[in-house]
């Protein structure tokens, strides 16, 4: 469900854009073994602790919601040939060094770092061979890697943003994008937060101020209209 704010005058000013297929970029944020999968990285260590309820919400949305429509987006993308730019997130060195000090932490307690099985992509929404792979070491991409070039350098003009968290990593980089010029969107039944009440504060906020909140079939009826 796409929640739409009330009350509010910034209903007056409507995001005036259209997706253009050959100019959009589908961006899967995040969406690895470290905390988007319950038998591994956070979800086991919560296991572990006896902690198990405290992922219930997350791993539940990620698993029934998330997954199958990050899988419909790309199928469809793949189908028409459109870009998708995966994002992901872990440490590139084997001490962690590249980690700002608020987040080495947990990084460290999911163990994810490249070369781990915790850093991969989950396999049911793997990438294939040719589509780009981005790694961050912050919470937004454009703080910590060249996704503004790569995006410039292809065209692209509309970012639709999709993965984990909801209310960090995807609205942090689709935040960033908007300042940067780009027609933003969250695809708000392709995220998902740690609770329902963290994901649908940020889609609020977005969509506010920043861009615009759609959800799969939206979004894949729209590009196809367009094609």
């Amino acid at each position: 469900m796409v929640l739409k704010p009330t009350d509010d005058y910034k209903s007056e000013f409507p995001l005036p854009f259209t997706l253009e297929p050959q100019k959009t970029a589908f961006i899967p944020v995040d969406l690895q073994y470290a905390s988007a999968c319950r038998t591994t990285g956070l979800g086991k260590l919560l296991k572990e602790q006896g902690k198990e309820k405290l992922g219930k919400y997350r791993f539940d949305r990620i698993e029934q919601v998330v997954i199958p429509n990050v899988q419909k987006l790309l199928n469809f993308f793949r189908k028409h040939k459109l870009r998708i730019i995966y994002v992901t997130v872990g440490s590139e060195m084997p001490d962690y060094s590249d980690y700002l000090p608020h987040r080495i932490g947990f990084v460290k307690w999911v163990n994810n770092r490249m070369g781990e099985r915790e850093h991969e992509i989950l396999d049911e929404i793997k990438p294939l061979p040719g589509e780009l792979v981005i790694n961050k070491t912050t919470s937004g991409a454009f703080n910590s890697t060249g996704i503004d070039l790569i995006l410039r350098t292809r065209g692209i003009e509309y970012c639709l943003f999709a993965g984990v968290s909801t209310h960090v990593c995807v609205e942090t980089t689709a935040r960033d994008a908007s300042d940067r010029g780009f027609n933003t969107v969250i695809i708000e039944d392709a995220c998902g937060a740690n609770k329902e009440e963290y994901h649908n504060s940020a889609i609020i906020t977005f969509q506010r101020q920043f861009g615009k909140v759609y959800a799969t079939d939206e979004v894949i009826r729209e590009l196809q209209q367009n094609l």
